[in-house]
């Protein structure tokens, strides 16, 4: 049987401790919620860990961790710079060993996707709940299958839009559309190394973005794509020696 995909969810879980609306929409944590809807999603082919910001000087997140992580899914916003530098690199440099990371909304200014892009990751935004579609652009790929329709609604959303400051897409999977007429790559995959990145756009705190199915089938999706295989080989250290191959996972 093989073996499930071990992924830590690391949130930076301020919002929470301090805005009441985030408390009432996500009580026990944003974390808590990824957590249990990636459960929902792919069952016993999953094994979740969280991590916080604040949770010890590593930020949750041991060298152990980091070496028994086959994916992490990055949430942050109003203390990117309380990260600690050497955590952000050895998380970037884990992404170039293999393991698959999925950058979550305002994480597009975390530390480690701005290693890994080389940019600095500005986009537009503007916050007043409005509506989003998010437009599937990539019919049949790994990361949309089981979807209803041709697009996901979000009746209430901040608005990102372009240009937004990143390297060309290896792969773009969604295109969002927003009520003021704004447009923006929402759906995102670079190969970094021998790992993949997925950015996904959707996750505003104030909305109940991860209570929603089909953003949940999307992130559960987007696990078992950046997930390293059988064949995944790690590059280490950015040298072209070639490493030890990671475990499968799938």
């Amino acid at each position: 049987m093989p073996q499930p995909t071990r992924v830590t969810v690391w949130h930076e879980y301020r919002h929470e401790h301090t805005d009441p609306r985030v408390a009432a929409v996500y009580p026990h944590g944003m974390h808590a919620a990824l957590k249990a809807g990636l459960e929902k999603m792919l069952g016993d082919g999953v094994a979740v860990t969280t991590a916080t910001l604040d949770q010890n000087d590593n930020h949750g997140l041991s060298d152990q961790l980091l070496a028994d992580t086959d994916v992490m899914t990055w949430w942050g916003h109003m203390a990117h710079h309380e990260v600690r530098d050497e955590i952000a690199q050895k998380v970037a440099q884990r992404v170039r060993e293999g393991m698959g990371l999925i950058v979550l909304h305002s994480g597009h200014y975390a530390k480690p996707f701005k290693l890994l892009m080389g940019t600095n990751c500005h986009l537009k935004w503007r916050e007043v709940g409005e509506r989003e579609r998010l437009w599937c652009i990539a019919p049949g790929h790994p990361i949309t299958a089981g979807l209803s329709a041709d697009y996901i609604e979000l009746e209430h959303a901040e608005m990102y839009g372009e240009p937004f400051d990143v390297p060309e897409p290896d792969e773009l999977v969604f295109v969002s559309w927003f009520a003021g007429g704004e447009v923006f790559r929402s759906g995102c995959v670079w190969r970094r190394g021998a790992g993949r990145v997925f950015y996904f756009r959707p996750g505003h705190e104030t909305y109940p973005i991860y209570q929603n199915d089909e953003i949940m089938r999307v992130l559960a999706n987007g696990v078992r794509y950046v997930a390293p295989t059988a064949n995944t080989v790690a590059y280490l250290n950015d040298s072209p020696n070639i490493g030890t191959p990671l475990s499968p996972t799938q």
